[in-house]
């Protein structure tokens, strides 16, 4: 007898569990199917504004890791190799943009603008904006999850391309100090190891993880209820539950794509 209770009890709990871990990418189904009201002017200027916050405003804490990320890989490539500039820039190249440009961009989001959606959303859950809006009849789906689910997935994607700039660039100009090569002359041949689908997996990564970590933020704000206890809660399920979903899906796109 207790023995089938602890199955049952199993049972329940990897069932909630599933559902629970299921249910912000039914948002994210929903939300994909009403993209076009991203054409209604109100839902456009929420989407400009998510790209203002999420993006412009991130550029300087992208800026400075970028380029740290950059210095440090080159360094680091060159006490184990040696002054070989062509080997240390290929290897920045496939670090860069195959793994460290997609991931660490949005780890950064994840902190700093997912936290703050769920947040928000929580805070307005509570108090009665997305019933107020019920009662006019706007849809909170259309009016506020799908332009800010639409404005993180582009802010991670021009992000994850700028912070591989600027890594690149910062990585290949300590290795043209260290190894007395002309800058563009060491860019040149970096460059070439570079393809199309290596651009093209890093571009995916950035869709995916851009649409993940949006609509899990708004799925646990939009869950917080009557109290305001609930916001930190959320914040941390969202910030856990992102990163634990980014970096699955970080290791099925790699196995899949180098399959």
């Amino acid at each position: 007898m207790i023995h089938a209770l602890n199955i049952q009890k199993v049972g329940e709990y990897t069932i909630n569990a599933f559902t629970h871990f299921a249910a912000p990418y039914r948002l994210l189904y929903n939300s994909l199917r009403r993209i076009s009201s991203l054409k209604i002017p109100p839902a456009r200027t929420i989407f400009y504004r998510q790209i203002y916050f999420t993006g412009i405003q991130a550029l300087k804490t992208v800026s400075i890791i970028a380029c740290l990320i950059g210095i440090v890989i080159t360094t680091q490539t060159t006490s184990i190799t040696g002054l070989n500039a062509a080997l240390t820039g290929k290897i920045l190249i496939w670090t860069v943009v195959r793994e460290l440009g997609p991931l660490l961009t949005v780890i950064i989001i994840i902190a700093r603008s997912g936290a703050a959606l769920t947040v928000e959303l929580g805070s307005m859950k509570i108090n009665g904006e997305i019933d107020g809006l019920k009662v006019m009849g706007i849809s909170p789906l259309n009016y506020l999850i799908v332009p800010r689910v639409a404005g993180i997935t582009v802010s991670v994607l021009i992000l994850t391309v700028y912070f591989q700039i600027v890594s690149v660039i910062g990585g290949l100009f300590v290795s043209s100090l260290l190894t007395g090569t002309s800058f563009f002359q060491h860019a040149r041949v970096v460059f070439s190891a570079l393809n199309l689908f290596e651009i093209g997996i890093s571009a995916s990564k950035s869709i995916v993880f851009g649409l993940v970590i949006s609509v899990i933020a708004c799925y646990q704000g939009l869950r917080v209820k009557s109290s305001i206890n609930e916001i930190p809660q959320a914040t941390t399920i969202a910030v856990m539950h992102s990163l634990f979903s980014v970096f699955m899906c970080d290791g099925l796109i790699t196995l899949v794509s180098y399959l």
